[in-house]
């Protein structure tokens, strides 16, 4: 397919309606120029007519120079029974100056009869007068046809004659939606081609994913002969989600051999997953296709070995296409091949002591059976090859610690951690308190240490989890810590394993701090 498809950005409005995502006018503009900068076509930045925040951020927008993009401002044809020109909502369409407008209709006679409560015959005057009255203003005008796929199954002459109202009015796109999510992929590849037979109008794709298949229908729609796809970054959006721009991109590209962003931009396409994922304060999905931290992990030591061989025997494509990296992750599945691509990676050398690899193969699948998991703590792991190989010396050693919390019949004391610590010859006693005996114990242990390392003061924790491993014994159970710190370089993990929920703590936040202070030794001795 040599042909090029426009990508057509909706995060900034469609992708907000999702749960937990949120974006201020300041947010929406810097996500803005993130997506002209990866370059894509149209940037749809809200509806200014819904609320104060997006007319503002149209406001803040007229000050900014796209480069790629074109700002696109969303709304709804005219109410019925005025004529455009009374239409408080187009006036603030206009008003927005952006030079490509979208305007949605329905297409589904349900829609036009039982939720807007209009007749047929004026639900299409409302469509082409809007599109023609904004045509008049100078302004390009993509019409998205809101239900078509629902609409076209119930009443296609129906669904048809909506898009001829617009065609009508002079649109220069129709986007055929399926907005409840419902649609087949059989069925939007017939539905789009029978469309493309009756208008000469390039056609676009808008899917939603409640089925699972926002991405199959959009590239089937692709197919045939769709040249626009509307998505959202990350596949926000409400219910299940619109379909993710980033797997769009990612197979129409190498897939599909499609036009739709420049091999420079497919690079940055990992960082742009991230950045969204920053701005709107939600997790990244590690198994996200293209970009996500597991997109190219690989655990069985099988493959593993094939791998090194021969990256594309498990990798349809290389991870530095789309800015990612290979990973490997190392288990009570790993192999030789796990170990051995570990420590080259992280500069570990093997075999110089009697622990050749398998050796540490066996350690750490004998610490997997007793709960650890080497996968999810990288920064563990290191630690332990370098222990394992005495390659490590550990900077401090606890002499003793004790947690003390007070509780009281109306609410909890305060809680206290007592701590002595050996630096080489030297000891130290401290104390602190706390919020909970975690948050006691690593106040102490930071206390203890800052006089020895100062940089620790550098880090800070990102992330806590408990995690039950088998609750067979109740209580007594052994539990998982993990732990998830951060400096201005880098973000590590690491894990602790008892049945004793402090003792977990402490390891895991142990770990923590002499992985800080071995790479800051790394760091030290590569700078000599």
């Amino acid at each position: 397919m040599d042909r090029e498809v426009f990508i057509y950005d909706t995060t900034l409005r469609d992708g907000t309606q999702g749960e937990q995502v949120n974006f201020s006018a300041e947010d929406k503009l810097r996500i803005a120029r993130k997506l002209d900068d990866f370059g894509v076509h149209y940037i749809e930045g809200g509806w200014p007519g819904s609320n104060p925040k997006d007319e503002r951020f149209f406001e803040m927008v007229r000050k900014v120079n796209f480069r790629r993009a074109r700002l696109t401002a969303f709304g709804s044809t005219r109410h019925a029974g005025i004529s455009p020109e009374e239409d408080d909502n187009l006036r603030a369409l206009l008003k927005t100056e952006a030079e490509t407008l979208t305007i949605f209709g329905k297409t589904w006679d349900l829609h036009a009869t039982r939720i807007l409560g209009v007749s047929l015959d004026e639900n299409l005057a409302m469509i082409e007068d809007t599109v023609a009255y904004l045509k008049k203003e100078d302004r390009q005008v993509i019409f998205d046809a809101e239900h078509f796929f629902d609409g076209y199954k119930r009443n296609p002459d129906y669904a048809l004659r909506a898009v001829k109202a617009a065609e009508a009015g002079g649109a220069d796109f129709i986007v055929l939606c399926d907005t409840n999510g419902g649609a087949l992929p059989d069925d939007v590849g017939a539905i789009v081609k029978a469309v493309k037979a009756r208008f000469d109008l390039p056609l676009g794709i808008h899917t939603h994913n409640d089925c699972g298949l926002a991405l199959a229908n959009s590239l089937v729609a692709v197919q045939a002969g769709a040249s626009m796809v509307q998505g959202t970054i990350n596949g926000y959006g409400e219910r299940c989600g619109n379909v993710d721009l980033i797997s769009v991109v990612g197979n129409l590209h190498f897939k599909m051999g499609a036009k739709c962003v420049t091999d420079e931009s497919l690079g940055q396409l990992t960082e742009l997953s991230r950045f969204v994922s920053e701005v709107a304060n939600v997790p990244p999905l590690n198994q996200r296709p293209f970009v996500g931290k597991s997109a190219f992990a690989h655990k069985g030591g099988v493959h593993v070995s094939a791998v090194l061989k021969l990256p594309e025997a498990y990798e349809h494509i290389s991870p530095e296409q789309v800015g990612n990296r290979r990973r490997v992750l190392v288990s009570d599945l790993s192999g030789k091949s796990n170990i051995d691509f570990k420590s080259r990676e992280m500069g570990i050398k093997l075999g110089g002591n009697g622990y050749g690899s398998e050796k540490i193969v066996c350690e750490i699948k004998r610490l997997e059976d007793e709960g650890y998991q080497f996968d999810a703590a990288e920064g563990s792991l290191e630690l332990l090859i370098k222990k394992i190989t005495g390659q490590f010396e550990e900077p401090f050693v606890l002499e003793s610690l004790r947690v003390t919390t007070e509780k009281n019949r109306d609410r909890s004391g305060p809680t206290q951690a007592t701590i002595k610590i050996a630096v080489g010859n030297e000891y130290e006693i401290t104390a602190a308190e706390g919020k909970g005996p975690v948050n006691a114990i690593d106040n102490a242990l930071r206390k203890a240490l800052t006089k020895f390392f100062p940089q620790i003061n550098e880090m800070t924790l990102v992330d806590f989890k408990v995690r039950v491993i088998d609750g067979g014994d109740a209580t007594a159970s052994k539990v998982r810590v993990q732990i998830e710190s951060r400096d201005s370089r880098e973000i590590w993990s690491t894990i602790g394993v008892s049945e004793n929920i402090i003792e977990a703590s402490w390891q895991a936040l142990v770990d923590s701090v002499q992985y800080k202070l071995l790479k800051e030794s790394d760091q030290s001795n590569k700078g000599e």
